[in-house]
């Protein structure tokens, strides 16, 4: 659980809260160190982050953080060779409900943001190039320092994220196994059935949190 914590973290300050005009025109390493520090500073300066507010952390998710992640590829990889038998609507119902699970999952992980700085490492992609790797590492105050990648690939609007992975574990190939078990035993229809429960068991935890409040 700890390590997929560190995932969660790290996802958030791959993403970022600030869609910016020039994003197209950046390189793919660029654009993450930006994106990263605009998170940073945004979550240490946000006193309803810092306390866990779960309705504005979803709504910045939902409005800053999504348009930098290929959600669509990033599900049609987890799904893998299923993807290419799924109906177009199958497919569209898959990737909203992944989506969903990813935003309730990783919202929370905002508030542990703290005194964290990110290190990059000497980035190796090429003009020409249409997907790249950016390595970086999370330095905290105690333990080691959380070892990070991220997979992007070149689109019409800029790079987008659709891999990351912390201390050796990809996101796709996290989901990628449970995503086959239960394809083996239901299909594509039971695995879009048990996301759409655990979204709503997610969302009605995040209802009570807020309440709590």
């Amino acid at each position: 659980m700890k390590i997929f914590s560190h995932f969660l973290f790290s996802l958030l300050l791959a993403s970022g809260f600030t869609v910016n005009a020039y994003a197209a025109d950046e390189a793919p390493d660029q654009l993450i160190k930006r994106l990263s520090q605009e998170i940073l500073d945004t979550a240490k300066a946000d006193k309803e982050i810092q306390a866990g507010n779960q309705k504005r952390v979803y709504d910045l998710v939902e409005s800053k953080v999504l348009p930098y992640i290929d959600f669509s590829r990033m599900t049609s990889l987890a799904a893998g060779k299923s993807w290419r038998e799924a109906s177009p609507e199958q497919q569209k119902q898959l990737t909203n409900e992944f989506r969903t699970l990813l935003v309730f999952t990783y919202s929370g992980a905002i508030s542990q943001i703290k005194d964290q700085r990110l290190e990059f490492k000497p980035f190796r992609g090429l003009p020409d190039d249409t997907e790249v790797e950016v390595r970086s590492q999370v330095i905290q105050a105690r333990g080691e320092p959380v070892q990070l990648s991220y997979r992007l690939a070149k689109s019409a609007t800029g790079w987008k994220i659709y891999d990351i992975n912390v201390l050796g574990a990809w996101l796709v190939e996290t989901y990628k196994g449970s995503f086959s078990a239960e394809i083996s035993k239901s299909g594509i229809d039971g695995l879009i059935k048990a996301l759409v429960e655990k979204n709503k068991k997610l969302a009605a935890a995040g209802a009570t949190k807020t309440a709590a409040k």
